[in-house]
């Protein structure tokens, strides 16, 4: 029995969900989002709430059904407040700058690095040393924060890098540290 899967989502009242066979549309103020449902997942809407039931109780179908109920609850979170990730970057002469659209990261390389915004992507600039990726799509906010990480991680003996405001880089001594 799946205690997340069978919690009813609630619908706002700003936001407008269509279901058309195994494809859920979810339009709200800050834009739509649509997804494709398993066929053993159904769903089904009732005024302001949407209800996600599986066929069967397979162990497939059973964790098919609470990450549906939770993928629908982050669409409509999503369309009504958005999600958003922020960064930080350590290290001596690293600094980013907002170009248009586009992130020119300078984080000692002998060339800038420029990352450019998928759709549906804003970054946010507030200091040299911060960057905030925001969206309406949880996934691609969070795909989208780890491929700038990637550009260069944080560094465990100095934590020179790009990390999470949140991440806690546990640092190692270096050779002279017994």
């Amino acid at each position: 029995m799946s205690r997340i899967g069978n919690k009813p989502i609630t619908v706002p009242t700003e936001v407008e969900v269509k279901i058309e066979g195994q494809k859920i549309t979810v339009k709200g103020p800050k834009g739509t989002l649509e997804r494709e449902i398993h066929k053993n997942i159904s769903l089904e809407k009732q005024e302001n709430t949407i209800k996600v039931t599986r066929i069967d109780d397979e162990p497939f179908n059973k964790s098919l059904h609470g990450l549906t109920r939770t993928l629908i609850q982050n669409m409509i979170i999503g369309v009504t407040s958005g999600y958003s990730k922020e960064l930080e970057i350590n290290g001596v002469g690293y600094r980013v700058s907002k170009q248009g659209n586009n992130l020119n990261l300078m984080l000692g390389y002998s060339h800038p690095v420029i990352f450019e915004a998928p759709e549906g992507i804003s970054f946010d600039v507030p200091n040299p040393n911060t960057i905030i990726v925001k969206g309406i799509d949880k996934e691609l906010v969070g795909e989208c924060a780890a491929v700038v990480r990637s550009k260069r991680p944080p560094e465990v003996y100095r934590g020179k890098g790009i990390k999470y405001s949140d991440e806690v880089i546990r640092r190692k001594e270096g050779k002279t540290g017994k």
